[in-house]
């Protein structure tokens, strides 16, 4: 054992690394979860299928090839927990290392297949400056450094800060939302295939918004992946 290793092996008997989701210290080889609470993660697995409730949501409203949520968002229960980690905890490496896992459990499937750009939704600069970070990000350099596909956080931009989605119905969400965002040069989007990030996917009305200015580009098509699905 070398020294770095038996400096963290003392520090850890006395400030052990805790489960994000049940605060029971972790054994080592685990990283963020426990084993029990990973086994407990409530995976969709749509990525193995087209034709899926995240892909329905969107149906009718904007032109997507695939998209897909790696978990369902149960109120209370360990998937908002973990959105909560990292989104208002200011837990950044958490949703890095999430976007690395998801990408490394779905690439053998194909999903990223083709895929030249990974978009995540913006944050307006003051809440990205109030909360430290844009989780979405995040997740998509989690994602990018297992796939090596590139992050463009430059072209596509919110127009406006707009209030709170959490309590407003899907029409309400939608009004809020249209032509919140716009892209800088739509020609660096031409002929591309698009991933557009996010953590949680809800009625879908802000990645319609982010989707309908980055198809102001010729040829574009899109995809679409979130954490968690309401």
């Amino acid at each position: 054992m070398n020294l770095l290793n038996l400096i963290q092996t003392f520090i850890s008997l006395f400030y052990p690394k805790l489960c994000v989701l049940c605060g029971d210290p972790l054994v080592e080889g685990e990283n963020y979860f426990c084993l029990e609470c990973f086994l407990k993660l409530p995976k969709t697995n749509y990525h193995l299928n087209v034709e899926n409730p995240a892909t329905a949501r969107f149906a009718g409203k904007i032109p997507l090839v695939k998209a897909a949520s790696y978990l369902y968002y149960n109120k209370g229960g360990i998937s908002q927990t973990l959105i909560a980690e990292i989104k208002y905890k200011d837990n950044r490496d958490l949703g890095e290392w999430m976007g690395a896992f998801v990408a490394k459990e779905w690439l053998p499937s194909g999903f990223f297949s083709g895929i030249d750009c990974l978009i995540p939704v913006p944050l307006h600069p003051s809440k990205e400056r109030q909360r430290g970070f844009n989780q979405a990000e995040a997740i998509a350099a989690g994602i990018s450094r297992i796939t090596n596909i590139p992050v463009d956080t430059e072209n596509v931009f919110r127009t406006r800060a707009n209030v709170s989605q959490t309590k407003k119905d899907s029409f309400e969400r939608w009004k809020n939302t249209v032509g919140l965002f716009d892209v800088k040069n739509p020609d660096a989007f031409k002929d591309k295939h698009i991933l557009i990030v996010d953590d949680v996917l809800t009625t879908g009305s802000t990645i319609e918004s982010v989707a309908q200015s980055i198809l102001k580009a010729n040829g574009v098509q899109i995809n679409f992946l979130s954490l968690a699905i309401t």
